[in-house]
């Protein structure tokens, strides 16, 4: 019988076994053997169409394993997926969407807090935004609106950070201090996986390949 879990692990934040994921209908991934520890950063890289999306978003519990074993251990995930139409459209300013990050860790308060504005602040502008925060998110160009919404993914404290493509649009001085922001974020505990084009070796991180 197909054991097709997702279930909570003590010992790393994600680990996997035997896995195959898909979407329905459509072709399966035989994904190696991996597991991801407390504060390490992994990437996931592959051709197009091998299947780097599909298990991001298992991880991301979007869709569930074709078959396998899934263990996440993450009280709070964030996802940054690629863009899509309805996140070009966002009928807000940049800086209410960078602090919207903080929702999740928010709970039944109405207000944020100074601490988390003051995040938002200080994550803008290590990516070069502060200048765009009252401007309409829907108005800015495609790096831009990239920029934004990799601050809103990390502005807040995660267990475990998921990254589909973050580097895409961004200018070269851009992506390189972004690697250093991510390097930072997991060194205090954060579990990243990201799937990526760029050259690895510039992540100094652990590899799956599809």
């Amino acid at each position: 019988m197909n054991d097709k879990t997702i279930k909570p692990s003590n010992d790393k934040t994600i680990s996997a076994h035997a896995l195959r994921v898909g979407y329905p209908g459509g072709p399966v991934a035989n994904v190696p053997d991996f597991s991801v520890g407390r504060g390490e950063l992994m990437c996931i890289v592959g051709a197009n169409g091998a299947g780097k999306t599909a298990l991001l978003k298992t991880i991301a519990g979007l869709l569930p394993p074709i078959d396998g074993e899934l263990n996440v251990c993450a009280k709070n995930v964030s996802y940054l997926p690629q863009q899509g139409p309805m996140q070009k459209d966002f009928p807000a300013s940049v800086f209410e969407v960078v602090r919207s990050g903080c929702q999740a860790s928010r709970g039944f308060r109405p207000f944020y807090t100074f601490a988390e504005r003051r995040r938002a602040e200080r994550i803008m502008e290590r990516l070069g935004i502060s200048d765009l925060a009252s401007q309409s998110y829907r108005e800015l160009s495609g790096g831009q609106r990239q920029k934004v919404l990799i601050a809103r993914a990390i502005v807040a404290p995660r267990d475990l950070l998921l990254l589909d493509e973050p580097t895409t649009a961004l200018d070269q001085e851009t992506a390189a201090d972004f690697i250093r922001i991510i390097r930072d974020i997991a060194s205090k505990g954060t579990s990243v996986v990201m799937v990526t084009h760029e050259n690895v070796n510039l992540w100094n991180c652990g590899i799956v390949k599809l």
